[in-house]
């Protein structure tokens, strides 16, 4: 049974106590797993690789979707997921809680991770760490058919190291898992909108919140309250500023007061429910007055650039292409301006990432837009030495039809 609050967002109601579930997914999970694992085996095969040693939380939940800690075990090297291109895929965790897989069809073997970082084995790190290579050399043999070219996307030299001298050959998984997971199926579509949903109820909750005399972070904590209370996992920054903390850009939340007429510029950068990011950004007037024109100029610069450029993100179109054709920053903002035009979103962000043209030739690189990518439009717009600055951000749906808008909280639109 689902409860509709009065923010249209459809809340499930836990089951009976004691069912293996507590929630109804808006889709079939199990299709969004096995879609996501394929995608990854594809693009082992295609670089001939026996497999992939994934330790980022991140790329584990894609592969997998299993959980465990996964802000605590992003700062050890303590979890990690074993992918045979052509074989079983092997979940090492950190300690011995098999019932964090059941269920999985993506899980075939559960094992507890003989964890080698100094935290938990101290002087006995190196032991540990050549039982662990020995693990992982033997799946190479097993399941690579002689081939010993494994992918890893993130390990430090104490892991490598031994599997060096067993004789795999490691290369980097980070591209590896960066394609895998930039082209969305239908059905990770429909989780995607549900975080969005949960984001944007979020985005309410601070809205009505808001006024003078709250602090940045008693604001912040809205979104926080509202993305758990909703099956969200956590948010990535605290980028929320206010008044003249609003520029330069990269502020994050703090004790200040907001006062009647500042701006109030952030960026979500929420993972939410399933794990999906819904990474969005306003900027809103605190009190009950009007924008001064100064504040209206900035907010129409920041509205041209996120419609100009989203409309360039058709199937196709290169990553050099839409940089060049890129919306035209005014002079006085080209200093303060965002690090990326668009960039890509899924379980967190990732690729691909569109720079300015200004910045191309020394940081950026080509690649074409795809249907069925998920990509952010960014927009900074705060003069150097200037007061305040607007920050607004939509996420985006690469259909064969053009850009589709997937973030719906309105803009100010009475300030244009």
């Amino acid at each position: 049974m689902n409860k509709t609050s009065a923010a249209g967002v459809s809340v499930a109601l836990p089951r009976q106590h004691g069912a293996m579930e507590y929630t109804e997914p808006p889709t079939d999970l199990d299709q969004v797993r096995m879609y996501r694992l394929n995608r990854v085996r594809e693009q082992l095969e295609r670089r001939d690789y026996a497999g992939a040693l994934l330790f980022d939380q991140i790329n584990t939940r894609y592969a997998t979707d299993a959980t465990n800690m996964q802000i605590w075990c992003s700062h050890y090297e303590t979890r990690c997921v074993f992918v045979a291109t052509d074989g079983p895929v092997v979940l090492f965790d950190y300690g011995n809680y098999p019932h964090l897989a059941e269920g999985l069809p993506t899980v075939d073997e559960y094992r507890v991770n003989k964890s080698f970082y100094f935290f938990t084995a101290g002087p006995r790190g190196p032991e540990r760490a050549e039982q662990f290579a020995d693990e992982i050399a033997d799946l190479v043999r097993q399941y690579g058919g002689g081939n010993k070219r494994l992918a890893i996307d993130r390990l430090s030299y104490e892991g490598c190291e031994p599997l060096l001298r067993r004789g795999i050959e490691i290369h980097s998984g980070e591209d590896v898992m960066e394609l895998a997971r930039c082209v969305k199926s239908p059905e990770e579509l429909v989780l995607m909108q549900h975080a969005i949903d949960v984001c944007e109820l979020g985005m309410r909750w601070m809205r009505d919140s808001m006024e003078p005399g709250i602090t940045e972070n008693a604001l912040w904590a809205r979104l926080h309250e509202a993305n758990i209370s909703m099956g969200g996992e956590w948010i990535e920054t605290r980028l929320l500023s206010s008044g003249p903390r609003t520029n330069p850009w990269f502020r994050e939340s703090s004790m200040r007061k907001i006062e009647a007429g500042d701006l109030v510029s952030f960026d979500t950068d929420l993972i939410g429910p399933y794990g999906y990011c819904a990474d969005i950004s306003r900027s809103w007037l605190c009190g009950d007055g009007e924008p001064s024109d100064a504040q209206r100029r900035l907010y129409a610069h920041a509205v041209a650039q996120i419609e100009h450029n989203t409309a360039l993100l058709v199937p196709g179109a290169s990553f050099r292409e839409v940089s060049q054709k890129a919306w035209q920053i005014p002079d006085e903002f080209i200093d303060n301006r965002y690090g990326s035009l668009v960039h890509g979103v899924g379980l967190a962000d990732e690729y691909p990432s569109l720079k300015h043209w200004a910045d191309f030739e020394l940081k950026g690189y080509d690649g074409t837009v795809e249907e069925g990518m998920t990509l952010c439009v960014e927009s900074y717009i705060g003069a150097k030495d200037g007061h305040e600055g607007v920050k607004l951000e939509e996420q985006v749906l690469v259909t064969a039809e053009g850009p589709r808008i997937l973030s719906k909280y309105p803009i100010e639109s009475d300030w244009l």
